[in-house]
């Protein structure tokens, strides 16, 4: 099986495991700026050099033995739960993506046919939103009518691929609090350029693909809906530490335990 969704820096000294909608493009342009002194010119997730990718061939070697020998840094980097899949419904759901098309080609079609979603216009955000929501459990629970889309994969799904296939997390991060994570990590490696994580640009790829939120995202989550995403996302509230009972509070309450979320994810 190997290490899918990991990068890596050129310099080998730093390993990411890549969980989508969780500041996956801010930490790819890091660690390669922090090898090149300059930031890829583009989407982070298109770049064939400057930086180490399990899906290109030459560096899956380089990745393997990093990992299996933990002579590399290795961390990824966590997302409410709530807030994630919120992300995902605007970005691939309703948005327009970089190729000017609809997310997956047929797919939102197949979403207003099956669930009664509505994506253009003045529509009803949340209505729509929480339809959604039961289509992605659908796929997560019973894989239908598709396999689960990496978007809204459980995070604890990402990220116990590197654990099984006998890796370990030296850091796990939080999207919410990304710059004192991000620092935190960068003082464990050496580094070829300095940073400046406070003042670097974002890089959301999302942006700007779909309409704006109109509510604030406690609004999104009724009792039901709030009982999905339990029943999907158990996993990621209890090992990264994040609030089931109240969807506003988009902030970890605890400390993530990293002998908690191995002993866990290899399970």
């Amino acid at each position: 099986m190997g290490f899918p969704g990991t990068w890596m820096t050129e310099s080998e000294s730093l390993v990411y495991r890549v969980i989508p909608k969780c500041a996956c493009s801010t930490i790819g342009q890091v660690m390669h700026y922090i090898d090149n002194g300059t930031y890829f010119d583009g989407d982070i997730h298109d770049a064939k050099g400057g930086i180490h990718k399990w899906a290109l061939a030459h560096s899956q070697p380089k990745l393997e033995h990093a990992i299996r020998e933990g002579s590399a840094y290795s961390f990824t980097c966590v997302r409410n739960p709530y807030t994630r899949i919120l992300s995902a419904f605007f970005d691939k759901i309703c948005g327009i993506q970089r190729n000017g098309s609809r997310y997956r080609g047929k797919l939102v079609p197949l979403l207003i046919q099956k669930y009664g979603i509505e994506v253009e216009g003045d529509f009803d955000q949340i209505a729509s939103f929480r339809r959604f929501l039961l289509f992605a459990r659908d796929t997560i629970k019973f894989r239908r009518p598709m396999d689960p889309d990496i978007h809204w994969s459980p995070v604890a799904s990402h990220a116990s691929t590197l654990v099984s296939g006998g890796g370990h997390y030296d850091k796990i991060i939080s999207t919410e609090d990304f710059k004192t994570g991000m620092k935190e990590v960068l003082k464990n490696i050496e580094i070829n350029h300095e940073i400046d994580i406070d003042t670097m640009p974002r890089f959301n790829e999302s942006e700007g693909h779909g309409p704006k939120r109109a509510h604030p995202v406690e609004d999104y989550f009724d009792d039901l809906a709030m009982h999905m995403v339990y029943e999907i996302y158990h996993k990621d509230f209890a090992l990264f530490k994040y609030d089931r009972h109240d969807p506003s509070n988009k902030m970890p309450i605890a400390e993530i335990d990293l002998d908690e979320v191995h002993a866990k994810l290899r399970g």
